[in-house]
């Protein structure tokens, strides 16, 4: 193992795989954007068969850079952890290798840091930032991941670029042993494993690799998605999806309940809207005071009692709007089976009344 210097007031951590075309100009970029801090540059390489290592210890001879090579590991995500418990850097840093994190940005990334925040993130979605020459598949792709990470993670939705993989912070609101990422996206596992949150976003440009190949695949897509399912089981979130949905379910009997008793015991007419009206209303009563009481009990500060009613109220009859739109669409429109359209619409409805009652009702 390297040792690990105590002076260094940053430490800069970028994984690597094959990436010995990159790292020179990577490091003497920066050097350049880093003089006047005291810093260090922690490569964690994969085992790469390309020289990375010799560049390196070539390097080393005139800039702060040491390399750590991992032998059984693979992985960007705990390259980083594996960074992180090897350097005492009282601030760290980490960026990719690849040149698409520019090293001209890092001394407004630190700047925050050093300006207070726990936390400074790169980020691709605030005004100044972009990405270049991305395809619109890759857009998408990008969109849909965070709206997946702010969906199902709602402590993330008050940062813009939760995916970023260029960012700073400040090592003591971290415990690395309780690290455990999932593929590459290291930020969102410190974001919510931080003792404390507060974050800062610099705009930065994610420009095109200049040299090498991406290491984009189908299996990162896959692994994201585990990630956030396992982020999910660890801080709970999970558990209370789980419970909006058995609410939700809870209210279907509800509906059917109340609208038995109005016609065949209330003497009012199947066909009259009324009852139908009273039995949903009655159900979206009830489903409210289950989930503020039991789902979201931890969040009920959000404004009062019947004001939360109201925005639960409004969202959920939206929500049957867009059941009854996407059953439409799928039966009528493209002739699914009934079934199946309703219980796609049921599922769009639910994801909709959960994304805007956390967001919106107890956010």
């Amino acid at each position: 193992m390297a040792s690990v210097p105590e002076n260094n007031n940053y430490s800069i951590i970028i994984p690597t795989y094959h990436e010995r075309d990159n790292i020179s100009p990577l490091i003497e970029r920066i050097a350049d954007a880093m003089a006047g801090r005291d810093y260090e540059i922690v490569i964690v390489d994969d085992n790469s068969r390309d020289g990375t290592y010799d560049i390196v210890k070539k390097l080393s001879s005139s800039y702060p850079v040491r390399i750590i090579v991992r032998e059984n590991e693979r992985g960007l995500g705990s390259a980083v952890v594996h960074g992180i418990k090897n350097t005492q850097g009282k601030r760290v840093v980490v960026m990719d290798a690849d040149l698409q994190h520019p090293p001209e940005v890092l001394p407004s990334l630190v700047g925050k840091i050093e300006g207070g925040a726990d936390i400074a993130v790169g980020s691709r979605y605030v005004p100044g930032g972009g990405c270049e020459g991305w395809s619109r598949t890759r857009k998408i792709i990008s969109a849909g991941a965070g709206a997946i990470a702010h969906i199902f993670l709602p402590s993330t939705r008050n940062i813009k670029d939760p995916m970023s993989g260029f960012f700073a912070f400040r090592r003591d609101i971290v415990d690395p042993e309780k690290l455990n990422p999932i593929g590459y996206k290291i930020l969102l596992e410190i974001l919510m494993e931080a003792k404390s949150r507060n974050v800062a976003e610099v705009p930065f440009t994610f420009v095109s690799r200049s040299a090498g190949e991406s290491k984009l695949n189908a299996r990162q897509q896959i692994d994201y998605l585990k990630h956030i399912f396992d982020l999910m089981k660890r801080k709970g979130e999970l558990l209370r999806f789980i419970r909006f949905c058995l609410v939700g379910a809870s209210g279907v009997g509800v509906n059917i309940g109340v609208f038995a008793l109005l016609t065949r015991l209330g003497g009012m007419n199947e066909s009259d809207f009324l009852a139908l009206a009273i039995a949903i209303e009655i159900s979206i009563i009830t489903n409210f005071t289950l989930n503020d009481f039991f789902t979201f009990r931890d969040r009920r500060s959000s404004g009062c009692f019947l004001l939360r009613l109201l925005k639960f109220n409004v969202i959920c009859l939206a929500g049957a709007g867009i059941q009854t739109g996407v059953y439409a669409l799928l039966y009528h429109g493209l002739g699914i089976y009934d079934l199946l359209s309703d219980f796609i619409g049921i599922i769009v409805a639910m994801i909709w009344n959960y994304l805007l009652n956390t967001w919106i009702t107890w956010h």
